[in-house]
């Protein structure tokens, strides 16, 4: 998969593991560190239980789709099927306008559930109208896979084709093994005993004509995919299940902690508050957030919203948190030892403990972290309540505007100039007032006169 922001940077790191070199520096001065045990290869990566492998599927035929003729039949089987998965490569645009996008859609491939008889690879370059594929894209009975939705789901955008009812396979591996064992390269290992070939992933897809080993491996990417959703659906039907995405509006919470659940930063979380106008108010902040912990679903969500609370530093729910200590999903139990850990939480450390034996090596990271951080006796590093008269009522807005009445005095930084360099004050402007001598300017006056 070429060009993207996917996993795949991972898979090379948990097929051929680094021994981590050992730390030597606190993570603060003022609290003391546990006795830790050297890194060990057994510390890194994913160490429970992992289901047997199945074969790999072989599909019948790959079919290159370049003509309206072609992708009009292909839609009409596409539609028939009730699981697709979906791969996409992109090439760099080079010359765009700052409204354009970075990447273009080049490819499209799609593999159905019609007994493994078709692998379509659609030319999205030469194929000028996608529109026929929107129906498809719509329909909220088809379940549509991706590994990796972000980057993909953002190139199909820009033809207009927007999936519902999507599955992350990425997402739903993160849950399970971890970031670092989530790449495609890494599950398909795992789920069919298969090692990939990606010695194309860095191909300029832009290129025409496209060599068979390009279609081929284009094809084969939505090929796997498809048998790894079969192996997971398998043996992790729970994980699935979290994961899956029906297209539904957003969960109903408050507005300013929706773009955080989408995956985007767009500012620091003492912004959104006090745009909001509820800085000073930690208890609507508590409200807020323990609203949104116990109504969202996917479990990056979930630990999206632990990140606002300890960024907030609303140390009241530190007892919320630890529910999640013993979730299914991996994200939700680093998340918690996390949070617990920045807030100080120490009536949580014998939950805590357990986790340094998780099976996944993110999880017992965060829990390491987080028993060095409830060692020392250091509170968090703001207070949550601030004087009301510092806060404006209602939504506050930001300006560069300065009031007239809190304007500084004209001379102000020609008062402080002079300080700097030992220069007595400057006199009042009259007719009398002593000037700063100035050499060039008197050799010029007497020369005049």
């Amino acid at each position: 998969m070429a060009n993207r922001e996917k996993g795949e940077r991972h898979d090379r790191t948990a097929a051929q593991p680094v021994r981590p070199k050992e730390r030597t520096a606190p993570l603060s001065q003022s609290a003391p560190r546990l006795p830790r045990p050297p890194a060990t290869y057994e510390d890194i990566g994913y160490r429970g239980p992992v289901a047997l492998p199945a074969s790999a599927p072989t599909w019948r035929q790959r079919r290159y789709v370049e003509r309206p003729a072609e992708l009009a039949a292909a839609v009409a089987r596409l539609r028939q099927a009730h699981v697709l998965a979906l791969d996409a490569e992109f090439s760099q645009v080079r010359v765009r306008t700052p409204e354009e996008p970075a990447h273009r859609l080049s490819l499209l491939q799609v593999a159905a559930d019609d007994e493994y008889d078709t692998a379509y690879v659609m030319d999205a370059l030469r194929l000028r109208d996608l529109t026929p594929l929107q129906p498809v894209f719509d329909d909220l009975a088809v379940l549509k896979l991706f590994h990796g939705i972000g980057a993909d789901a953002r190139v199909l955008a820009a033809r207009g084709l927007v999936a519902r009812t999507t599955l992350d396979l990425e997402a739903v591996s993160r849950s399970i093994f971890g970031q670092r064992e989530s790449g495609l390269q890494a599950m398909v290992q795992r789920a069919c005993g298969i090692r990939l070939d990606k010695s194309l992933q860095r191909a300029d897809w832009s290129r025409r004509p496209l060599t068979p080993a390009m279609i081929a491996y284009a094809a084969r990417d939505a090929e796997v995919t498809f048998a790894l959703y079969g192996w997971l659906t398998l043996h992790y039907p729970w994980a699935v299940a979290l994961h899956e995405t029906r297209g539904d509006e957003p969960p109903p919470v408050a507005d300013w902690i929706i773009p955080y659940l989408e995956g985007a930063r767009p500012k620091p979380a003492a912004f959104a508050v006090a745009e909001a106008g509820i800085a000073a108010d930690a208890g609507a902040q508590e409200e807020a957030l323990r609203t949104a912990l116990a109504i969202v679903r996917h479990p990056n969500q979930r630990a999206r919203v632990m990140r606002l609370i300890t960024d907030l530093e609303l140390v009241r729910l530190a007892p919320d948190l630890r529910p999640y200590l013993t979730a299914p999903a991996s994200e939700e139990r680093a998340g918690a030892a996390r949070g617990i850990g920045r807030l100080h939480d120490k009536g949580a450390i014998m939950l805590i403990r357990p986790l340094q034996e998780d099976p996944v090596e993110d999880v017992r990271r965060a829990a390491r972290l987080a028993l060095e951080a409830l060692a020392g006796s250091a509170p968090p590093r703001r207070p949550r309540t601030a004087p009301a008269q510092q806060q404006p009522a209602g939504p506050l807005r930001w300006t560069s505007e300065a009031d007239e009445d809190t304007a500084p005095p004209e001379d102000g930084w020609r008062a402080a100039l002079r300080a700097s360099f030992g220069l007595p004050a400057a006199q009042e402007r009259s007719g009398d007032a002593p000037q700063v001598p100035d050499p060039a300017r008197d050799a010029t006056r007497g020369s005049d006169e």
